[in-house]
């Protein structure tokens, strides 16, 4: 070969190795879209064709969990850590850290409370190592969009990392908003369906998450049809217009990727917070507690109920004990939770009651006693089944199937294709899960696993062992027995909580 014929040769190998290295470099990215209270019955080809068909040409995990009390800031912060609360420490939707409120519990949907939070327990707001940090410490970047709250946005990446977070309500880095309003227009205003907000959101992902930051990690959060059903109720006809609105911001995002010439080496993964329920309750948890002579009032300190957490003055045994004597009386109560008799027990401390360490809530901000209210398979009267006794027309937070059951599809190129696996999964699964697919290595020990079984190259579901469970926890108090049951599921030394019921009987 003549001198100028191995120039050439050279100079051809050079450049087309440069460009390997570089889609290499970029490749492969994941994007997490969480559909705010995506039930997975939602999912059918006349209501969301979209998502039904990425689920038919990737996987369906049909047996996937919310994380328990199944409430949105909760799983944002799984999502964000892939830890139960017992690790990440945000016990609910409203959590009482006295250094932030004495008196009472706050609200963690607004952002400045967590920003708060942040600031008293020296950059701890979570308890756990998030995403934003992991991915930066490896060279990637993070960026979140959401037209969710404030707080579950804040919850994704709260040391703003890479990309940051454009959020309907704020934007971090502050820096960034003048820029992200002059390419997104302003905010709309809020409606139901939100649709406007949901699509300006999903065009921040594209403009700015996609073409400007070339995250290799995205979150999208989609309020609807949580922001919908809410008032409306499952299968009114606004929900029914959520569903399928969504499925088309979906579709529209599917659609640009593949526009962009990325959806080869995007891989999708459409996850939920938590499932839903028909309520129909008409007590709380803190007139409960003033009615039965356990709590001077319904402003008082002396027992003080975040939620469905409920925090003694002193840690009062015999208080602890009147209180859940009180609730296994109300027969709208569901599970009550108590700290563990003995570290890893299942049981608790009080008769009648599970352990905070069999539900992964054993963090030094839980309270003295955790409880929910009790639900039922009743139809709603559009035929949804599912019912919980909590107040208000439609919602979630129980242990309820039909609030801890949610919705996990993937497809891409690191995923296995037309598969439905029965294998347990949970929300806690899915930030193991991306930084595998990612490639991070040696990445903090997270509380959920890989799930491997859905991946290319991962074993058959069906090849793995399942193992399933059913505690009881009893106490005769009163006139009557009350009898808890807790159902679990375990895959590889990883356990889920399915669901929990209750029963009382006269005696």
């Amino acid at each position: 070969m003549h001198n100028t014929s191995y120039r050439r040769y050279f100079a051809l190998t050079f450049l087309f190795s440069c460009i390997f290295n570089a889609l290499a470099a970029d490749a492969p990215k994941a994007i997490v879209i969480v559909l705010d209270g995506l039930r997975p019955d939602y999912v059918t080809p006349a209501l969301m064709p979209n998502v039904h068909a990425l689920g038919q040409r990737g996987v369906v995990c049909a047996n996937h969990h919310s994380v328990f009390p199944t409430v949105t800031r909760v799983n944002s912060s799984t999502f964000s850590t892939g830890c139960y609360p017992a690790r990440h420490g945000i016990m609910g939707n409203t959590i009482y850290v006295p250094a932030v409120d004495k008196e009472k519990g706050f609200s963690t949907g607004d952002a400045a409370n967590l920003m708060k939070l942040n600031e008293v327990t020296g950059g701890k707001v979570l308890t756990a190592p998030t995403l934003g940090e992991i991915l930066e410490s490896a060279g990637m970047k993070l960026f979140v969009a959401s037209s969710g709250s404030s707080g579950s946005s804040y919850l994704l990446n709260p040391h703003v990392k890479g990309g940051g977070i454009v959020n309907t309500e704020m934007v971090l880095p502050e820096s960034a908003k003048p820029h992200v309003d002059e390419l997104l227009g302003p905010v709309p205003e809020e409606a139901i369906p939100n649709a406007p907000a949901n699509r300006r959101i999903i065009d921040g992902l594209l403009r700015i998450g996609v073409d400007e930051h070339h995250a290799e990690l995205i979150f999208l959060w989609v309020t609807d049809p949580d922001h919908t059903a809410h008032p409306k109720g499952i299968g009114s006809p606004e929900t029914t217009a959520a569903l399928k609105h969504v499925d088309e911001e979906v579709g529209r995002l599917l659609s640009s990727l593949k526009a962009k010439g990325l959806d080869d080496e995007t891989n999708i993964f459409i996850t939920s917070d938590h499932g839903f329920s028909t309520q129909t309750g008409k007590n709380s948890i803190p007139q409960v507690l003033v009615q039965k002579g356990v709590k001077k009032s319904l402003a008082s300190t002396d027992v003080i109920v975040s939620e469905g957490a409920i925090y003694v003055d002193n840690h009062d045994p015999k208080k602890i004990q009147a209180i859940v004597e009180a609730l296994q009386t109300t027969d709208w109560i569901g599970a009550v939770f108590t700290k563990a008799a003995a570290a890893g027990d299942v049981n608790g401390s009080v008769p009648g009651t599970f352990s905070f360490d069999s539900i992964f809530w054993n963090h030094e901000r839980a309270g003295d006693i955790l409880t929910d209210a009790n639900w039922s398979d009743d139809a709603n009267d559009k035929g949804w089944k599912g019912t919980t006794l909590l107040q208000g027309v439609a919602g979630h937070g129980t242990s309820s199937p039909y609030d801890i059951h949610n919705t996990f599809i993937a497809a891409g190129p690191a995923i296995k294709q037309s598969l439905v696996s029965d294998v347990p999964t949970g929300n806690v699964d899915i930030a193991p899960t991306v930084l595998h697919v990612l490639g991070v290595k040696n990445a903090p020990k997270m509380d959920g696993r890989v799930i491997h079984e859905i991946l290319q190259g991962g074993p058959d579901p069906k090849s793995l062992e399942v193992s399933r469970t059913t505690d009881t926890a009893s106490n005769n108090v009163a006139a009557i027995t009350y009898t808890g049951t807790l159902h679990r599921s375990t895959v590889d030394g990883h356990t889920y909580l399915d669901f929990t019921k209750v029963t009382r009987e006269a005696r």
